[in-house]
């Protein structure tokens, strides 16, 4: 191998380059692109990850992926609303007469409550005040779960509301989230609603997360859990083929609506 002889700083700076246009790189491509050796590819990518310009994975790295803020729920409800009730439908066809659901906050969850008006015999738990106004009236069984009230997405969430989780077992659970990515798994912005998040995780058999394709290779602020605790992902057909045959080789059964 014919070694380099570019600063440290100007390869660094190149690499960083290489990795927000293929968003992952490997130690060995380095190797090749810089004609340097594996411990010096390894030291860049330590450097560049301390920095925080990119994120270490086994056997390289991968671009930092950031979220904007979300608009509290009322601001953003004609944001993809096409895809939202394809996948709201796609949902809600999951779900079978008798068993009992846990339906989660946000707008993609709301159009899984408002396809679900048309299936009898079910009991839906939930801590959104618009999905409760949606199902008001209907003739089977709507339980709302107190709590704090979160005003930009009227959700209930904190001790209150993880209390009662903690007392129901529910067939399915369907929930939204601001980002997923194979690597950090579920994320939201907003780091008080984090216990009550995985409080709603717990209390189901089954995980079903409703989500657009722009949420994908996304990580936002709060962890809330691997992308292992989720059998379902229900999204619309935009999503990259590779995002969803990595989610399928990690055994995640994907439907794009």
């Amino acid at each position: 191998m014919q070694y380099n002889f570019i600063t440290n700083t100007d390869r660094q700076i190149q690499l960083l380059q290489l990795v927000a246009q293929r968003q992952r790189i490997a130690v060995f491509d380095i190797v090749e692109e810089f004609a340097v050796s594996e411990s010096t590819a390894r030291r860049d990518l330590e450097t560049l990850a301390r920095q925080g310009r990119v994120q270490r994975v086994h056997g390289g790295a991968i671009a930092i992926q950031t979220t904007q803020p979300e608009l509290p729920l009322l601001e953003r409800g004609n944001e993809r609303d096409a895809e939202k009730r394809r996948i709201g439908q796609a949902a809600a066809a999951l779900v079978r007469e008798g068993e009992t659901i846990f339906l989660g906050s946000g707008t993609t969850a709301l159009e899984v409550a408002r396809a679900l008006r048309e299936t009898k015999a079910l009991t839906v738990i939930t801590n959104s005040l618009p999905v409760l106004n949606v199902l008001a009236g209907w003739e089977c069984a709507v339980v709302c779960l107190g709590g704090i009230l979160r005003s930009s997405e009227l959700s209930f969430i904190g001790h209150i509301t993880e209390q009662a989780l903690a007392e129901v077992r529910v067939d399915k659970v369907i929930i939204g989230i601001r980002a997923i990515s194979l690597e950090d798994g579920l994320t939201n912005e907003y780091l008080p609603e984090t216990l009550t998040d995985r409080a709603i995780l717990r209390a189901g058999r089954e995980v079903i997360v409703v989500a657009d394709h722009s949420k994908f290779g996304r990580v936002a602020s709060a962890r809330v859990a691997p992308i292992e605790d989720v059998q379902t992902i229900v999204t619309d057909d935009d999503i990259p083929s590779q995002v969803r045959s990595a989610l399928e080789t990690r055994g995640l059964r994907v439907i794009a609506a």
